[in-house]
């Protein structure tokens, strides 16, 4: 097993929340079996192949977001909702195969009792409003089928707004009508709004305007790591201002460096800027990225927690890093 005895019995009473991985986009497009246990062969080639069950369960996650990706330039015939719903079929069929193993949940409570009945909790975040094809009314589909949060932007510019990367960047344009208008559907339907990837005006503007906590749901901070896919400590007061979370990716690229000492570097900067109950866990595993070599999958999550110990990280923010501020945001939107 990885990790101390410590960071274990941390993890069994405060089991982590991972508020981003794209697992289920390899379900649908290559029959990925959520309930094997995988090696990936090459680590410097492992693009995905980082989530299933059994490494979920022995590196002690409690629950996590499973993003749900659909992307423009790719499978338009069937249309961007139904590569959505077709990615949740897939997390329901997992579950079936193997049931009181893995449990779709909407809430903190639910969460709770899987604990209690040793199932590891699966939400649903969406990954762009593309997939909502400009039709604002699916987004209530979508949150009867257990949809969470919605991150309003990818790689690419769409009905609510521009990326801070990607085709259609416009650096000097907000939240477009239709975002504003969405941004309130999703606070009605207790949809969190997710504004990673989001432009920098976009994303000061829906923090201005929400009345509920917002997510980044997967990302690094300009205050510990120059880089593009970063935030910056203004967009940080933002998210905090809202009661809102940050979950840090544990991609080396943004984050600055190999190992595990560049991610605890970003979770320490977002405390010193907003304090303890902003960071969360956000590893973009299984999302095109080579994570973090002791944070390959979610074995190595142990190893993160005694990193955080050794950086004097109190027991009590830690807790809140690996689960409660996730818990939270759940319960407050």
């Amino acid at each position: 097993m990885h990790g101390s005895d410590e960071a274990r019995a941390l993890h069994a009473e405060h089991p982590p929340i991972d508020l981003h991985a794209d697992t289920l986009m390899w379900s649908r497009w290559f029959g990925y079996d959520l309930n094997v246990h995988h090696e990936p062969p090459l680590w410097r080639a492992a693009l995905g192949g980082h989530v299933d069950v059994p490494r979920m369960r022995e590196g002690g996650l409690g629950a996590q977001f499973f993003s749900l990706v659909s992307l423009p330039w790719m499978g338009r015939s069937k249309g961007l909702a139904s590569a959505v719903n077709e990615q949740i079929d897939r997390l329901h069929e997992a579950i079936a195969r193997q049931p009181g193993s893995l449990r779709l949940v909407r809430t903190a409570v639910e969460i709770e009792q899987c604990r209690r009945d040793g199932a590891i909790a699966a939400l649903l975040g969406i990954e762009g409003a593309h997939a909502l094809e400009g039709d604002i009314d699916r987004l209530e589909a979508f949150a009867r089928r257990g949809v969470r949060y919605l991150g309003f932007l990818h790689f690419s510019a769409n009905h609510a707004g521009y990326p801070a990367y990607g085709s259609g960047r416009r650096d000097s344009e907000g939240l477009t009508a239709f975002g504003r208008d969405l941004l309130g559907r999703c606070e009605a339907a207790r949809v969190i709004v997710d504004l990673a990837h989001i432009n920098r005006r976009g994303f000061l503007e829906a923090c201005a305007l929400a009345t509920k906590p917002v997510m980044v749901s997967h990302t690094g901070v300009l205050g510990a790591f120059d880089h593009w896919r970063n935030i910056d400590d203004a967009q940080l007061r933002a998210v905090a201002e809202t009661g809102g979370v940050v979950g840090v990716v544990f991609y080396p690229r943004y984050l600055g460096g190999e190992g595990l000492g560049p991610v605890v570097k970003h979770l320490l900067h977002i405390i010193d800027v907003v304090g303890e109950d902003a960071p969360a866990l956000g590893s973009d595993w299984d999302g095109f990225i080579v994570p973090t070599r002791e944070l390959s999958d979610p074995r190595g999550l142990p190893r993160l927690t005694d990193a955080l110990l050794r950086a004097g990280v109190s027991i009590q923010a830690i807790a809140k890093i690996l689960r409660g501020n996730a818990m939270r945001i759940l319960q407050d939107a």
